[in-house]
């Protein structure tokens, strides 16, 4: 194995415990990684605002972050690589879910901005998980404004109307789209363009490193991309079976330490030198 210049990682169980923190021993290893400028990337289909607190709490706020699981990737306030949604996609998409069910929470999601036509049940889910506040406008405003790019969309419902509302999508109907359910009654909706695998790509590109010497981590199915493409691909212990089964490496759980204990066997143990 080549010695590991890069690491990327998902966040939410991976990095974080089920209390949603930081691993304390990860922070401790960040400053070992910076003395061999070794950069560690978060990537996560959290937006900007709820990545950068958690960069911070590492000490890896310098470097850039990957968001909406790679749909923009900046560093501070410098964008190094956006994929947006396609508008006249959206649009036909978004009129087959009013057709539905007009419950749906539609969240859109621009830079750093969450986008909801109101407020309901799920956007003050929403807003407790991430701390973040939605602004409230028209939908129809938000498509309309051609200077707004937007990077992601989130409906959230009921998990019978969710899963019904997938399950009717034909993939050719929308060939710049891309949706998939991040949890049951989470529907992610991205260009076409947009995974972690390619986020992977253009940070490797970025940084001039081998993919061979890029290490990834995670703990789901939408990290298997990128846990496939990397010289050393890690699952987390926690992660489903599925997933543990692709990746080279499968290291302990979030509540265990995991990523620090793979960065400390597989990045700066002395025979990694």
């Amino acid at each position: 194995m080549s010695s590991i210049r890069l690491i990327v990682s998902d966040i939410d169980g991976t990095i974080l415990d089920q209390q949603h923190q930081v691993d304390p021993d990860l922070i401790e290893l960040i400053p070992k990684l910076q003395e061999k400028k070794i950069p560690f990337i978060l990537a996560s289909a959290r937006s900007p605002i709820g990545i950068a607190p958690i960069a911070r709490r590492l000490g890896v706020h310098q470097e850039p972050i990957a968001c909406y699981n790679g749909a923009l990737i900046v560093k501070g306030e410098e964008i190094l690589f956006e994929h947006s949604l396609n508008k006249d996609e959206i649009r036909t998409f978004l009129h087959r879910v009013e057709e539905l069910d007009s419950s749906i929470s539609i969240n859109c999601y621009s830079g750093s901005v969450w986008f909801n036509s109101r407020e309901d049940q799920w956007t003050q889910v929403e807003a407790s998980i991430t701390g973040e506040t939605p602004q409230i406008q028209p939908l129809s405003q938000t498509l309309s404004d051609d200077a707004l790019h937007l990077h992601k969309l989130l409906l959230i419902g009921d998990t019978q109307n969710i899963q019904e509302l997938y399950q009717k999508l034909d993939p050719q109907e929308f060939p710049q789209t891309a949706f998939y359910l991040s949890k049951e009654n989470y529907l992610e909706v991205t260009a076409k363009s947009v995974s972690k695998r390619d986020a992977v790509l253009e940070l490797a590109a970025y940084y001039q490193v081998p993919l061979e010497q890029v290490m990834t981590i995670g703990d789901h199915f939408n990290d298997l991309p990128m846990i496939r493409l990397a010289g050393l691909g890690v699952a987390m212990g926690n992660a489903p079976e599925a997933v543990q089964k692709e990746a080279q490496v499968v290291t302990s759980s979030n509540q265990e330490h995991g990523v620090a204990k793979a960065i400390q066997e597989y990045v700066l143990s002395p025979s990694n030198k």
